[in-house]
């Protein structure tokens, strides 16, 4: 798995008390919960740690410690094998982080920085099957990676074959509640079908069934359960079964495929055995994210017995976890019972930061089942002191959580879980290590405003920001969360001449996301060199040129008028300025690299011309690659624009993110206002922090059905299976029907944006603004559509209960 092990070396004596100093320094600057980290020796442990408790600092100095015990176990016993400890992170830039952590605390212990490798999930995945072809069925060189959304040709394509094969349950959606044969509304209803019912439905199922390991045989057998009129989870079962056969001819794979075929390799004994003697321990990063697969793999890679790999079942008085245990798409031993003792895993996470439940299959019951077990074995360690925030940010957010539960059992059954984990935030000691620990609050700390409506909003929030800016211009960092993109979008554009004006640093993260700028970038260029006359493509590419300043800003219009007359003016032509003849030089040397160039090395060619940093080099890299494998049978440029132009336009294209960078410190330099929205806050923290627009029909929200698939009924398909598949998985014997579907996903919906709210005001340091206007738009596409809208349900809440922190405006 990996080239790092552990050296049996054998330090003297004098050496090894030197070591047992260190371990015992390390360990004193830590504080109880993350001690009870760096304690761990064996066996399992679950770690519940709240926003800002110093996860990641205490799993490296845990993993650090754990690497120098076993320097301390080698001088002793000599043991022949090399092991170390895998470490598993939720995003690469995490792995970054962790890694660069661990290897300063081996520093300290002075230890050489190996022992230990860091993945992310799927990184890991791809680790193991690649290691062993043969056993996990993946030829890399031969396959390509996609991550489809409900617009991917691959999804539309199945939902068409589907509907080919499968004409009366097709009909049987036309018809819907009722129908009265009428061809217009036929053709409507179609449409909306064919383009984003059934691709949605098909884009939640296939990722939620496939990474609980479930095939479309299953969902046809639970269907049988079910006695909803249009049989969703059949035809879910049939879209999923269309789209992996369209999978496997094409040779492609997607994220979920790379965790089975890395448990594919550990079905078999040998391959097993080579994996689990080369790993100590594994240790977890943001386990309440992890989905069924994902857990089972961790399992297997931590277990210290290797007749049988799979769930969680008891020794003699050991609880038994049933959901552990998803079924696999094979019948060998994978599924058979794994003692908990078993296992060298240490699990960290936070059930009340579970933010992805809702649009991807984690689902924090399982690492809630983790915890309880592990609480009944002693096993459990609460890291429940926090240094990021000021006391009355940290009040406010202790507050919000017990509010909503208390607010939530009122309003629903006494059986449904409540959204949060009682578990509240405490400020550290006052001798905590950490710098600034608990900081003075800038004003009052904690800020709660209801302007007129979302201009007001920006006026008071800007006057606010100004005042802080004025104080501390460079070194203070500043965040507005949304919970939409739309509203990003629309807060960057009224704010954009305002921060001009003050010299205020604006970076919208939305903005710089939704470019997915190499694709755009590179499908732009090369675009242009297959059509250079094209006024629109040769406007495009100059666009392209100018936003990475290569050539100075001009009236492009002008020059893409007439393209000829552009590149290549005649002796009569008008004199060109010396602006143009760069632009136009520039131009021209795309064209010549178009024909002298084979096309596999035109992205390389074209991101060295656009001056790439390493990042984004490696990134163009990693296009060029995937790009390359797809044309292989036709080499040709109308090929090679398809499949970017498919990238750029229904896929999420991962940039990759250097070794050793911070990846997140873009978003929180200093003296720069970033605009982000609460989903891509977490794990980040900011000395300001804006909560703008908080209303009740965004936070919890309302789930509800669009008026033009409202024929099939006061539902979503989607959303139905998604409830039915993991009331499944979760071993429950009777599945809900529609209706019960339909709340237990509303349940979903609304206990996830509570616990967004909460990670979201768990980002500020010094000083959290949050607002409500009076008035604001019913939905962010037509902003200016205002109408009254009711605060989202805490915000009055916190209003009576911190009145002090309640701004008057006159």
């Amino acid at each position: 798995m990996s080239d790092t092990y552990f050296t049996a070396t054998v330090p003297q004596e004098s050496l090894q008390l030197k070591l047992q100093e260190k371990i015992l320094d390390i360990r004193n600057q830590l504080r109880p919960g993350q001690q009870n980290m760096a304690d761990w020796q064996f066996g399992p442990l679950a770690v519940s740690a709240v926003p800002g408790a110093g996860k990641s600092t205490g799993m490296a100095a845990a993993v650090a410690i754990a690497i120098a015990r076993q320097y301390q176990i080698s001088a002793e016993s000599r043991p022949s094998s090399r092991r170390h400890i895998v470490v598993v992170t939720f995003t690469r830039s995490a792995a970054a982080n962790i890694k660069l952590k661990i290897r300063g605390y081996l520093k300290q212990l002075s230890l050489p920085p190996t022992g230990f490798a860091v993945y992310t999930l799927h990184g890991l995945a791809l680790n193991i099957a690649s290691r062993h072809p043969n056993f996990s069925g993946l030829e890399l060189e031969n396959v390509t990676l996609i991550t489809p959304n409900q617009s991917h040709r691959f999804i539309r394509t199945a939902v068409e074959q589907w509907i080919n094969h499968n004409p009366e349950p097709y009909s049987r959606l036309l018809e819907g509640h009722q129908f009265d044969g009428e061809e217009t509304e036929r053709l409507r209803r179609q449409s909306v079908l064919r383009t984003e019912v059934l691709p949605d439905l098909a884009t939640t199922v296939i990722h939620e069934a496939k990474s609980s390991g479930i095939l479309p045989e299953k969902l046809r057998e639970w269907s049988q359960k079910t006695t909803d009129e249009y049989g969703i989870l059949r035809v879910a079962a049939g879209l999923y079964e269309q789209y992996q056969n369209l999978m496997r001819s094409r040779d492609f794979i997607d994220y979920d495929d790379m965790i089975l075929a890395a448990l594919r390799v550990l079905e078999n004994d040998s391959a097993r055995h080579i994996e689990q003697n080369q790993v100590f321990a594994v240790f977890e990063d943001e386990a309440q994210d992890s989905s069924p697969l994902q857990t089972k793999l961790l399992e297997i890679l931590a277990s210290t017995q290797n007749s049988c790999m799979g769930g969680f079942t008891k020794d003699i008085d050991e609880p038994q976890i049933d959901c552990f245990n998803p079924p696999l798409p094979t019948q060998h031993g994978l599924n058979a019972p794994l003692p908990l003792t078993a296992l060298q895993l240490v699990r960290v996470g936070d059930p009340n930061q579970a933010i992805n439940s809702t649009f991807t299959p984690a689902d924090p019951i399982y690492f809630r089942e983790f915890c309880g077990v592990c609480d009944r074995l002693g096993k459990l360690a609460t890291m429940d002191q926090a240094g990021r925030s000021t006391r009355i940010i940290i009040a406010a957010a202790n507050f919000a959580l017990e509010w909503v539960n208390s607010f939530y059992q009122l309003k629903n059954q006494p059986s449904s879980p409540p959204p949060f984990r009682s578990q509240n935030i405490r400020p550290v000691n006052t001798s905590d290590p950490q710098i600034n620990a608990n900081p003075a609050p800038v004003g009052r700390g904690l800020e709660l405003y209801t302007p007129r409506d979302i201009y007001h909003t920006v006026e008071l929030l800007f006057q606010r920001i100004v005042e802080l800016f004025i104080q501390d211009p460079t070194e203070s960092s500043a965040a507005i969360l949304v919970r939409e993109n739309r509203q990003g979008r629309w807060l960057t554009e009224m704010l954009t001449p305002m921060c001009k004006e003050h010299k205020i640093t604006l970076y919208d993260v939305g903005e710089s996301d939704r470019r997915s700028h190499i694709p755009q970038e590179m499908l732009g260029l090369l675009q242009f060199c297959d059509r250079p006359h094209s006024p629109d493509f040769l406007k495009a590419a100059l666009e392209i040129l100018v936003q990475r300043q290569l050539i100075p800003t001009q009236d492009l219009n002008a020059l893409a008028s007439l393209p000829e007359e552009f590149l290549y003016p005649s002796p009569l032509a008008e004199l060109q300025s010396d602006t143009v003849k760069k632009a136009a030089h520039l131009c021209r040397s795309l064209l010549r690299a178009r024909l002298e160039l084979p096309l596999s090395q035109l992205i390389a060619f074209l991101a060295l011309t656009l001056r790439y940093e390493q990042a984004e080099l490696a990134t163009a890299d990693k296009l060029a690659e995937r790009v390359n494998q797809q044309i292989t049978e036709n080499n040709s440029m109308e090929a090679m624009l398809l499949a970017l132009s498919e990238i750029v336009t229904s896929e999420r294209f991962e940039a990759v993110e250097t070794d050793g960078l911070d990846a997140d410190a873009r978003y929180t330099r200093g003296g720069q206002l970033t605009i982000i929205t609460m989903h891509k806050a977490k794990g980040l923290d900011w000395d300001y922090v804006f909560m703008p627009f908080l209303h009740e029909n965004l936070i919890p929200g309302k789930f509800w059905v669009p008026p033009k698939s409202q024929f099939l009924g006061d539902f979503t398909l989607s959303e139905v299976a998604r409830a039915q598949i993991r009331t499944a998985i979760h071993g429950e014997s009777d599945l809900p029907h529609v209706s019960q579907a339909w709340e237990q996903a509303k349940h979903l919906k609304t206990s996830e944006e509570y616990r967004l709210l909460y990670v979201a005001m768990t980002r500020a340091k010094r000083l959290l603004w949050m607002s409500a206007s009076q008035q604001a738009p019913f939905t962010w596409s037509k902003p200016e559509n205002l109408q009254e809208q009711a605060p989202c349900p805490v915000f009055p809440a916190l209003k009576r209960q911190f009145p002090e922190c309640v701004v008057t405006l006159a």
